[in-house]
């Protein structure tokens, strides 16, 4: 693997207007840009320890070797990108790997969950001079996109420099075309400049090509192919022992439509634990459960479930990997709001037997798949407590786990492509 490149002798510079005035109107983003990220700081919303990452000041050396670069926006697509970085590393052990994303939430949980050889940032704020000081330090050999997120800045800036562009796992909506597709031109400039572009499915590869993106293939989504989340061993030994003998199962990423059918379905003869997507709402929850006398204790306080407690009230952040381990089913939650539904490969790949609500579209095809396989069901409001007494449900979960397994073994002829583009940009 080559390590760094010289500028190429090609025309790199943008071409349509729209990318020209943004590329000029982010010069000016460095005179607001710290006061508001250290009003950000005050609410809460930015690390304090790691906040001026996002002004490309890194908070970690560079490693001595090739680093390959890949960026995803928020928590679901950044644990995503775990198996192909597994992968690669495989395939390329003088390589090392820099993870970049936006939310905070994705830095607590990536910490944890890291592959081999592996280090996270926060993207910087796409100024060319915080772009410019995150590139002459990381000096990335590949830049590899994921999902649906582009930054104009980052991406001419890596291609000014001839740093190869991929982008993977690519997922757009009929709505989120229609809103691009106003800028048509900006896209175009930008997608042009990609030298391998993986769409999860059909839709999305059609309106990629009709925003720009040139050579667009279907690869399917990478979520099925991401390695178990991590779990603390000693802690999971120490509530399996104290729990020795309930039946668990876990209603996990909810919102107040999820958690009102999994209330009403809470049997006395099985804990619920009740992981909610947004932990700040964890005090209205748990005056919700007192309300209905639905007898619960909470995570956060260290109280450990009773014989007599029906709800265990998960207020905790990145331990879903320790729920799901629990449990042997899960309702994935954002099926019964308009939310569009979470991710139902992190419990399928710990063999637990996934059930979701209808309103699973931000995620059709990977319950289309489940679905089809007989790996996941589908409940509709007030069908929830008999799907938890199905009998097929740990062979449902079998054929969930099966699918991981295929994932995660389809993922090397992807791996050779992306290495490939660090030999030939």
């Amino acid at each position: 693997m080559a390590d760094g490149r010289a500028d190429r002798a090609v025309d790199r510079a943008p071409k349509g207007l729209l990318l020209r005035g943004y590329l000029l109107a982010a010069r000016a983003l460095p005179l607001i840009a710290p006061t508001v990220l250290r009003r950000r700081l005050a609410r809460g919303k930015e690390d304090p320890a790691r906040w001026r990452e996002k002004l490309g000041e890194p908070s970690q050396p560079r490693p001595e070797a090739p680093v390959i670069w890949l960026h995803a926006v928020g928590l679901g697509e950044v644990l995503a990108l775990r198996g192909l970085i597994a992968e690669m590393a495989a395939q390329a052990p003088d390589a090392e790997f820099l993870v970049t994303s936006t939310a905070r939430s994705s830095a607590l949980v990536m910490a944890a969950n890291l592959p081999p050889r592996t280090r996270h940032q926060f993207l910087p704020l796409d100024a060319p001079r915080y772009v410019a000081r995150f590139l002459d330090h990381w000096r990335p050999v590949l830049s590899v996109w994921a999902e649906q997120e582009i930054w104009p800045g980052a991406v001419v800036a890596a291609h000014a420099r001839a740093i190869p562009l991929a982008m993977v796992n690519a997922r757009i909506t009929a709505a989120s075309h229609a809103r691009r597709a106003r800028v048509r031109g900006l896209y175009a400039d930008l997608l042009a400049r990609f030298a391998l572009v993986l769409a999860q499915d059909q839709g999305t590869a059609d309106r990629l090509a009709d925003l720009g993106a040139q050579g667009v293939r279907i690869g399917g989504s990478l979520k099925p192919a991401a390695p178990p989340l991590s779990v603390d061993l000693a802690e999971l030994a120490r509530l399996r022992a104290a729990l020795e003998g309930r039946k668990i199962w876990v209603a996990a990423s909810t919102h107040p439509g999820d958690e009102a059918e999994a209330l009403a379905a809470a049997l006395p003869d099985r804990l619920l634990i009740l992981a909610p997507r947004d932990i700040g709402r964890a005090d209205q929850i748990a005056a919700d459960l007192a309300a209905r006398g639905l007898p619960f204790v909470r995570r956060s306080q260290s109280d450990l479930p009773g014989p007599q407690t029906r709800v265990w009230l998960a207020d905790s952040f990145g331990e879903l990997g320790l729920w799901y381990r629990l449990a042997d089913t899960a309702l994935v939650g954002g099926g019964f709001d308009v939310i569009g539904g979470h991710n139902p490969w992190e419990a399928a790949a710990l063999d637990t037997a996934v059930l979701h609500g209808p309103d699973v579209g931000n995620f059709a095809a990977d319950y289309a798949r489940l679905d089809q396989a007989q790996a996941a069901r589908r409940v509709a409001p007030g069908e929830l407590a008999a799907a938890l007494q199905d009998p097929g449900l740990p062979a449902m979960a079998a054929r969930a786990r099966a699918l991981v397994a295929a994932a995660q073994g389809s993922l090397a002829p992807l791996a050779a492509d992306l290495l490939a583009l660090t030999r030939h940009p």
